[in-house]
């Protein structure tokens, strides 16, 4: 299979992607899966080394990139804000200078989107976008490739997302119209998508002719659909809120009683870490409908797809 390269050097947003270059890194995630699951030796990037910046915690982001640089013959070095000179007041504009000096791509996990953003303006080698409060852009192709394992397809499908409008959310409404999915997206008031998503979303929706419901009943968002999907009520940042969320989403669980809205063959989601009995039932999670593991392992294989468009030669 030949290696489409993208367009942009970087990856900060799934708007740096159209339609044909997401189906090129889901390609490339199963050829890549199919090679590692037969052992085949692939070292597209032989040689190659990825910076890996996190001011957020993280067990999968972490665990898959480090040992998918590995896999694909290169090596990962984790940089710790505190162990670096970002901690003590260097500007993100250095450090992305002087990052490229040495490394052939950086993987940022952090909170503020806008320092994702000026780190690739500055930087020369291509910067990956691991999560900020915004969005979650590796997420979604792990997403969107479990999907095309179950369904076999992904155009006309209908994916309710259940919760908080937050980066995962964000980066879903934009995905879902560039695919040709359709997507509603249930939450409380006072937690829906911001203004700005929900105004980009509709207009992508609009163009691609597909549909983009937002509302508060969960059971209007699951009708007939073909993925549920969830996150935790409270992101990393927000844990002071949680007390006060959990009263404010209790109706917004994703169990056995709001999947009988959905379709018979429904799968649902989860991105993890989840909190079992909170958003997501643990008899849901644990149940045949459940493809959360498989989800979780397909980061691993669609961020070496990413890594290899990006920094592959």
């Amino acid at each position: 299979m030949s290696m489409v390269h993208l367009s942009k050097k970087d990856l900060v947003s799934i708007l740096d992607l159209n339609k044909e270059e997401i189906e090129s890194i889901l390609n490339v995630s199963e050829m890549i899966r199919h090679k590692h699951k037969n052992r085949e030796m692939f070292f597209p990037l032989l040689g190659k080394s990825l910076g890996m910046i996190f001011t957020k915690s993280s067990t999968r982001t972490r665990v898959s990139f480090e040992i998918g640089m590995f896999q694909l013959g290169g090596a990962a070095l984790y940089l710790n804000p505190t162990d670096t000179q970002i901690g003590r007041g260097e500007t993100i504009a250095d450090t992305a200078r002087v990052l490229s000096r040495y490394l052939d791509g950086i993987m940022i996990r952090t909170y503020k989107h806008s320092d994702v953003l000026e780190l690739a303006q500055y930087a020369s080698i291509p910067v990956i976008n691991g999560l900020t409060d915004d969005e979650h852009p590796c997420q979604i192709i792990a997403d969107l490739l479990t999907i095309k394992d179950k369904k076999k397809t992904l155009k006309g499908l209908k994916v309710a997302y259940i919760g908080d409008g937050n980066n995962v959310c964000n980066s879903w409404m934009y995905a879902a119209p560039k695919v040709e999915m359709n997507m509603a997206i249930a939450s409380p008031l006072g937690y829906v998508p911001a203004k700005n998503v929900t105004d980009k979303a509709t207009e992508l929706a609009y163009a691609a002719k597909t549909q983009m419901l937002i509302t508060q009943s969960p059971e209007e968002a699951a009708k007939d659909a073909d993925i549920i999907y969830t996150d935790v009520w409270a992101s990393m940042g927000q844990e002071a809120e949680s007390e006060k969320r959990k009263k404010e989403f209790a109706r917004y669980q994703v169990n056995e009683a709001l999947l009988k809205s959905a379709k018979k063959d429904c799968i649902v989601m989860h991105c993890l870490p989840a909190h079992r009995g909170e958003e997501i039932s643990a008899g849901v999670m644990d149940g045949p409908q459940s493809v959360v593991f498989d989800q979780a392992e397909n980061r691993l294989h669609a961020q070496k797809a990413i890594l290899s468009l990006l920094m592959g030669k």
